[in-house]
This record gives C-alpha cells, structure tokens and sequence, in this order.
C-alpha cells in the first residue's frame, strides 16, 4: 500500500467512526457549548463537513507547483478562522444527516485530488499560515498529511469536551498522540 493509499485508507476509518458518533448525538448534546470555544458541538460537524474544499485546493496547488498556501481570490492570505466561521454560521441549522451528506461529497472530491499527489509532491514544504491558535510553518506535505489525517478525532476530542463520559466510551480511538499534541497546542492548560 503507498503511503497516499494508507493515508486514505486511516481517512475512511476515522470518517466512519466519526459518522457514527454523529449520528448516536442527541439533539440536546448538539446543541450544548464546547468548553474553551466559540463553537456548539455540532458545529464541529459543519467544520468537518466544508474544511474539505480549501484543503483540496491545497492539493491542486502542489500538484500544479504552485505555492500550496491559500489565497483568496484577490490574492490575500486565506483567513481560516474567518473561513470556517462563516462555514459553521451558515450551517448551523443543517441537520446531522445533510451535514454528514455534505461531508461525504467534499470529501470524494477530496480524495480525487488527493490520491492524484505524486512521491515528489509528498516531499514538497508547504506553508501553513497559521491560525488564531498556531504560528504560521513550513512543513513537507507528506508529514503534514500524516498528522491532518486525525482531522476527524481531533475534533471528537473537541466535541466530547462538551460531552462528559462520552470521550471514555471511545476509548483508543482518541487516545493517539498526533491527536495529542493537536489538542495541546490548540488548548493548553491556563
């Protein structure tokens, strides 16, 4: 199996994992605050439903040896934090089912892009901006898709903060330390 294959393949697993929490939410539990964010529990769904799209483009421009950090359309660096504040805003009356819908389909879409990078492309620095959290850095793309992978559980984490028990109920799942050091840095201890 290459590597990109792997990667999907640890994709496809954590997707179906985190469909299935989705969906075992009560409508009360989605609508609960997440601790230490601005986010209800199901606006995580949303992010994971729409993050697909920028990062696919992400792809597209590795492959066309462009700079892989996103622009917006007059040329400026892509605000992420603004971008998927509107994306959750937008949705955040979307049923779980039309989330997790809209999910499936950015992300075939992304998986098209994805299995389409070349070894040499894996090996390509990319930059990552930053965010309201993180400092902006240069990564190969291959150890960047290592880790965005977890994408997914990370954000269960974030979710189950919300959630008390329900992180215990998933077990191991969480418990990789990728997701780990994600939290750390998006979350440290005050």
């Amino acid at each position: 199996m290459s590597q990109l294959e792997a990667i999907v393949a640890e994709l496809d697993a954590h997707r179906i994992r985190f469909e299935q929490f989705c969906l075992s939410l009560t409508a009360e539990e989605l609508e609960r605050s997440v601790p230490g964010s601005t986010w209800l529990v199901r606006d995580f769904i949303a992010h994971l439903a729409t993050i697909d799209g920028p990062v696919a483009e992400m792809f597209r421009a590795v492959r066309r040896g462009e700079d892989a950090g996103l622009r917006t359309a007059d040329g400026n660096r892509f605000d992420v934090d603004e971008w998927n504040e509107h994306r959750v805003r937008e949705r955040r009356k979307h049923s779980v089912e039309a989330l997790l819908e809209e999910a499936r389909r950015e992300r075939d879409l992304l998986k098209r892009d994805l299995l389409a990078l070349t070894d040499d492309d894996l090996g390509r620095p990319i930059r990552f901006a930053g965010d309201a959290k993180r400092p902006p850095t240069t990564v190969p793309l291959g150890a960047y898709l290592r880790g965005w992978c977890k994408h997914d559980p990370m954000h269960v984490v974030d979710m189950c903060r919300a959630l008390p028990g329900r992180a215990e109920q998933l077990g191991a799942w969480l418990e990789d330390p990728v997701v780990a050091r994600y939290q750390a840095a998006m979350n440290p201890e005050p």
